[in-house]
């Protein structure tokens, strides 16, 4: 039996995937010490200045962040000194302070509670990254996956009910 977790929509119209955390966005966030070092960007427009911790997915580094203010879509591309095709490698760099990352809150919550990290500029509400469990056919959604499906479903929104932004309507 083989599944996965992914973020996003799979890209693989022929595999089957159930929601574990759709409602699930990315955050802008930084350790205390780099903004300490660096100054907390207020605007999005300062993120020009700061160095942003990038992800590469599959061959293409994710260097253009989207986000909405409540009035309109902004976009911009960002520019840092390192990127990294590991997620758990961003983070790691978010926590050692070496500059602003733009990750999922699932990735990200147990450092902003523990306050390795902080979220900035909360009141955005930044691109959605809904997490799935995926799997090629039907057939293979057994009870041991549909109870590792329900054991995440419900770990995830106790995290996701810890970021006031993602509940209430429009998030």
């Amino acid at each position: 039996m083989d599944i996965a977790l992914r973020y996003g929509e799979p890209e693989d119209s022929s595999l089957v995937a159930l929601p574990i955390a759709p409602q699930n966005r990315r955050v802008l966030c930084a350790a205390p010490s780099y903004l300490a070092r660096r100054g907390e960007p207020r605007q999005l427009e300062q993120l020009a200045q700061h160095n942003c911790l990038l992800f590469m997915l599959g061959s293409r580094v994710h260097d253009h962040w989207s986000f909405h203010d409540g009035k309109r879509e902004v976009s911009l591309t960002v520019s840092g000194d390192r990127f990294s095709d590991d997620a758990d490698v961003v983070r790691l760099w978010a926590v050692a302070g070496a500059g602003i990352a733009y990750k999922s809150w699932l990735d990200v919550a147990a450092d902003v509670l523990a306050g390795r990290l902080k979220v900035l500029m909360p009141e955005l509400q930044c691109e959605r990254a809904p997490l799935n469990l995926l799997c090629a056919h039907r057939a293979q959604l057994s009870k041991p996956v549909n109870l590792l499906r329900e054991m995440l479903v419900s770990r995830c929104a106790s995290s996701s009910s810890q970021f006031p932004t993602f509940s209430g309507e429009g998030h």
